[in-house]
């Protein structure tokens, strides 16, 4: 089941706690830590909520929580599967939360939707990727149709950065974090910044 959440309402972000709280619930007992896979590319802004989340959250420093995909070392189509192998090799036991952003219908326009099982990522611009996540989150970004490319490169930032900021929030309500118990931001390089994929990655 995928719950929809108006993202411009006045407590959509607790809401988003609630339905992710919700669906880690109902997952099986077995995992021992949380990552969240931040999926998407900074030179697209429409594709850049999985990135600016993923910034956001390590900002945030969120303790029994790992990041990968940010604005700096984003995970994108042509490295998705190296960091899906990496997360496998170094989070064996991790609930993984899968975050994109997508295309959805004009009604859904600034919605968040967050449901369990796999993310299929790039699905809504007709790119075949391998299903990631036990969890995902999404953010709609813009209007389904035609020229799916086009309408995420002339995307409002400002659309972006609305649904970026309330899914954060959403996402550290649940997690302690360096910033909320020390009062100020604390950043932190998470491990993906060091990691070389194999081959040179170019950019789309």
């Amino acid at each position: 089941m995928t719950f929809y959440i108006n993202a411009q309402k006045e407590n959509s972000s607790r809401e988003i706690s609630r339905v992710l709280k919700k669906c880690i619930r109902d997952q099986p007992p077995a995992w021992s830590e949380l990552v969240f896979l931040c999926i998407g590319s900074d030179r697209m802004t429409g594709d850049c909520l999985g990135p600016y989340i993923g910034r956001q959250l390590t900002r945030c420093n969120p303790r029994g929580a790992s990041v990968y995909g940010t604005l700096d070392s984003p995970v994108h189509a042509l490295n998705l599967e190296e960091y899906s192998s990496l997360i496998r090799f170094r989070h064996p036991d991790a609930l993984v939360i899968a975050i994109d952003a997508c295309l959805g219908q004009k009604k859904h326009l600034g919605y968040v939707t967050i449901g369990n099982g796999a993310l299929y990522p790039g699905a809504g611009v007709r790119k075949e990727l391998p299903p990631v996540g036990d969890i995902h989150i999404t953010g709609i970004v813009n209007i389904s149709g035609i020229l799916e490319q086009l309408t995420l490169q002339t995307t409002r930032l400002s659309t972006v950065i609305s649904l970026g900021d309330t899914i954060t929030r959403g996402i550290l309500n649940l997690l302690p974090s360096e910033q909320a118990s020390s009062g100020r931001s604390v950043p932190r390089q998470n491990s993906p910044k060091h990691f070389i994929p194999k081959q040179p990655i170019q950019m789309l």
